[in-house]
């Protein structure tokens, strides 16, 4: 699971680098402040693979997500890609418990 999480994150921080890029052009923000939030997510993100394996890593993920739905008040783009990510988001805990269980049958049986 911390793999495919972890994927989905780093994935997230170029896209959050991305759309800083896009919010620029946007009048009513100053370069000042696109940069500091952008910063922050981009540097929670990789905290966040991190902490993938410790209690409430996966609570803060699904808040990244929110957030990250919500940057589409800046950046009408990201309502879209925040919901693609919520959904990989998702998946990634999903099928990574998945493999993960799979993982320790096989392991079980070999042993």
């Amino acid at each position: 699971m911390r793999m495919l999480c972890s994927t989905t994150l780093i994935s997230e921080f170029f896209v959050v680098g991305f759309a800083g890029l896009v919010a620029m052009k946007n009048e009513d923000l100053s370069m000042g402040t696109v940069w500091t939030v952008c910063g922050i997510v981009m540097v929670l993100c990789l905290l966040l693979c991190g902490m993938l394996g410790r209690r409430g890593a996966l609570t803060l993920g699904w808040a990244l997500q929110i957030g990250l739905i919500a940057s589409g008040l800046a950046v009408g783009t990201m309502y879209f890609l925040g919901a693609v990510f919520a959904a990989l988001w998702w998946a990634s805990i999903h099928y990574g418990r998945v493999i993960d269980e799979a993982k320790a049958r096989n392991a079980a049986q070999s042993a």
